[in-house]
């Protein structure tokens, strides 16, 4: 047996410190050399930082300036050629994928031994396990055809009168509380806009005023989280998003019991929720009467996880869409007008109705406007996923097991295009020009593959409908200083000064 060695009488405790203090740097410097080694491996050839922060990586410049930090990574995989670059995040080796062809390998490959979708870098502690996108193969697939009813015809024109009345409301409050001669920035007024249209148009009838004035406060908590460095313990950001996120779901699952009921009853969809459950708790009743299973991922709960994926991808991306659409016209009164001359040909705010589908549906030109924004300014710049295996992505590269993966839908949005810096909804509305035909393949806001968003049809009719209803009923004049079109990200990416505008109304009354 090993004998312990006598330690001199009056050395005390600074001395232990003392004959420790070289174990312990030559520990600190065997776990740096390891990680530098492993990070040179899996980088290869590709560019990327000589030498990364232990553990930490770039995780301080991210948080500290996300829009330098990715433009970095953009100019690396540019400059470079190959496409890709690759840095490294608390104790994680991310590539940063460039090039749109090989976003739509990554798209394409979403299945348990290639891609994991995660939506966020560390999503699955922070949305939880009910969670849609990290569904595969044929459950995935089932999952989608029972939502498909949410985004018919007839689910959308339901929607779209909720929309326009909120839309007007919350036009006519923000006129009511700015002036004409001052700048007021519209960020927050589009976010509460949207969280407002959100839950009426998911889950509308069975949110309380109490539950919706929560809703609002959490989903505020959640939004810090997201941004915030993903530390898991009490007093940070993350945790209380994450604690937020369950709320948030259980207040979801408790709608879906009551949409449930209401069904069943032969009660009429008034909301998205309602559309969904119309078909499924048939197919559920189906299945118990004839003594089958129930069918999977339809307890309240993990439908009220699925419901907060929509609901979070419909409002930060929609806020941003919003913004960097006012942000857009705001230096292009051509379009402006075009847009307004289209309106006012099949509808007036004085009617004091909405704009009917069949009206709306002629709106080519505002329609094109707003794939345009999108294009123009994707609100989700990167889709995060997770490599579960070694996967060759290229004859030369294998992105390794663990790796996050960045495909940048804004990268990809000005490859390809004419004049892609330059905002001209034509490319998208000229029947001789057709680039969302030509150049199909870069417009990857919304994804690709088997998890292309579900809800994209109604992510475009709401940000074309806001067009229609802001350009017919407000003036507005974008108050232009110095950066203030930097994108800046609040989750999603927004102009850097919120959308400062002047406005004032233009017609002499609105409302329905």
């Amino acid at each position: 047996m090993m004998e312990l060695l006598p330690v001199p009488l009056g050395v005390g405790f600074m001395g232990y410190v003392r004959a420790a203090a070289p174990l312990v740097a030559a520990a600190v410097a065997f776990y740096f050399l390891v990680e530098q080694l492993s990070y040179h491996r899996n980088k290869g050839v590709l560019p990327g930082p000589s030498l990364v922060v232990p553990f930490l990586g770039s995780i301080v410049p991210m948080i500290r300036d996300p829009t330098g930090f990715w433009e970095v990574q953009a100019a690396r995989a540019r400059d470079s050629g190959a496409g890709l670059a690759a840095d490294f995040l608390v104790g994680r080796f991310i590539l940063f994928v460039r090039d749109s062809e090989l976003s739509h390998r990554v798209f394409a490959n979403v299945r348990p031994d290639a891609f994991h979708f995660v939506g966020h870098p560390f999503g699955k502690k922070l949305f939880g396990e009910h969670n849609f996108i990290y569904l595969f193969g044929d459950e995935h697939k089932d999952l989608r055809r029972r939502m498909a009813p949410t985004f018919t015809p007839r689910a959308l024109s339901t929607y779209a009168a909720i929309q326009q009345r909120i839309v007007l409301a919350h036009i006519r409050r923000l006129l009511d509380e700015t002036s004409p001669a001052t700048p007021a920035p519209i960020r927050v007024a589009c976010r509460d806009m949207n969280l407002e249209t959100s839950q009426t148009v998911f889950v509308g009838p069975y949110l309380t005023q109490e539950a919706r004035a929560r809703f609002g406060e959490d989903y505020a908590v959640f939004n810090v989280g997201v941004i915030a460095l993903p530390v898991d313990l009490p007093g940070f950001a993350f945790r209380r998003a994450r604690l937020a996120v369950g709320r948030l779901v259980r207040t979801l699952a408790e709608c879906v019991g009551q949409s449930k009921a209401r069904m069943r009853a032969g009660g009429e969809p008034e909301c998205l929720v309602d559309y969904w459950m119309q078909g499924l708790v048939k197919e559920m009743d189906e299945a118990a009467a004839a003594g089958r299973p129930l069918p999977k991922h339809t307890a309240d709960e993990d439908l009220g996880g699925y419901l907060f994926d929509f609901l979070f991808a419909a409002q930060d991306a929609s806020t941003s869409s919003l913004c960097w659409a006012v942000a857009a016209l705001g230096s292009h009164p051509d379009v402006v007008a075009r847009m307004r001359a289209e309106v006012s040909a099949v509808w007036s705010p004085e009617s004091g109705e909405p704009i009917t589908p069949d009206k709306f549906m002629q709106l080519k030109y505002t329609h094109a406007v707003a794939r345009e924004v999108v294009r123009y300014r994707p609100p989700a710049t990167l889709v995060p996923h997770i490599a579960a295996e070694p996967f060759k992505l290229t004859e030369w590269y294998t992105v390794p097991k663990g790796a996050i993966v960045f495909p940048s839908v804004y990268e990809s949005s000005f490859q390809g295009f004419t004049e892609a810096e330059a905002f001209d909804p034509d490319r998208f509305f000229s029947e001789a020009r057709r680039e969302d035909e030509a150049f199909k393949r870069n417009f990857l806001a919304f994804g690709a593959g088997a998890h292309q968003c579900i809800g994209q049809r109604y992510a475009l009719n709401h940000l074309a409908l806001f067009l229609a209803l802001f350009v017919s009923v407000v003036h507005f004049k974008r108050h232009t200083t110095h950066g203030c079109d930097e994108p800046v990200y609040m989750p999603t990416i927004v102009p850097k000064d919120d959308c400062t505008v002047y406005l004032h109304q233009r017609c002499s009354s609105f409302s329905f």
